[in-house]
């Protein structure tokens, strides 16, 4: 049972969402609020555990930045979906970069929303239109500012070349070429893009236009 809470201020939008997760078996809403600093002081008052995911919204007019709102909750060991408007990459943008996991449009089927907050509870960013037109938005988030040497690093080994190869190829040494990669994830994951596997690093090097199509990468 995926436990989930709801913060935003349209108590309408949160009572439309609660109805359509309860009308699975998978996931259960055991908070409904309209702030951040409300679903906190639940928590502390209820000695309660935080929830899997919270369904957040992205402009809660509460005086907080879209970056303490997410951050605040990631610390709190939840998992993290927008729910808005779509018309605002630039504050999604700072959203995933704060920690979310992607983000779902307020036009979406509420059972859209429920199959994404699945996703998200098993750890998995969105890869939707949302997420797509705030990345499109910015190349430099997109890119994630890797350096020459470590894009070259990422565009061999998201390929399919062996590490060991891909120092090889490039004349560098072994540990180098490892030093790179594990470079290139943690800038994906300040950014909101987490690439903890090797398949996860193709589908990076594949959004920022490094490898051109599929390639076998296990």
């Amino acid at each position: 049972m995926t436990r989930v809470a709801l913060i935003d201020d349209h108590e309408s939008v949160r009572l439309g969402l609660a109805a359509a997760c309860a009308r699975t078996e998978t996931v259960r809403v055991v908070f409904s609020g309209s702030t951040v600093a409300e679903y906190r002081r639940w928590l502390a008052a209820e000695s309660e555990e935080p929830v899997d995911v919270v369904v957040l919204d992205l402009m809660l007019g509460d005086g907080a930045t879209i970056s303490e709102n997410v951050g605040d909750l990631v610390d709190t060991g939840s998992e993290v979906i927008i729910h808005s408007v779509a018309d605002r990459p630039g504050a999604v943008r700072e959203a995933l970069a704060a920690g979310a996991l992607g983000v779902i449009s307020k036009s979406s089927r509420a059972d859209d929303v429920v199959a994404a907050i699945g996703t998200v509870a098993r750890g998995e960013m969105l890869d939707n239109v949302e997420w797509a037109s705030a990345v499109d938005g910015d190349r430099a988030f997109a890119d994630a500012q890797l350096s020459a040497r470590e894009r070259e690093v990422l565009r061999l080994y998201a390929a399919g070349l062996p590490l060991k190869s891909v120092a090889e190829r490039l004349g560098i040494a072994y540990s180098t070429a490892k030093e790179n990669i594990t470079r290139v994830r943690v800038k994906y994951v300040e950014v909101g893009r987490p690439a903890p596997t090797k398949v996860d690093l193709l589908r990076r090097a594949m959004e920022d236009g490094l490898v051109a199509e599929a390639t076998d990468a296990r």
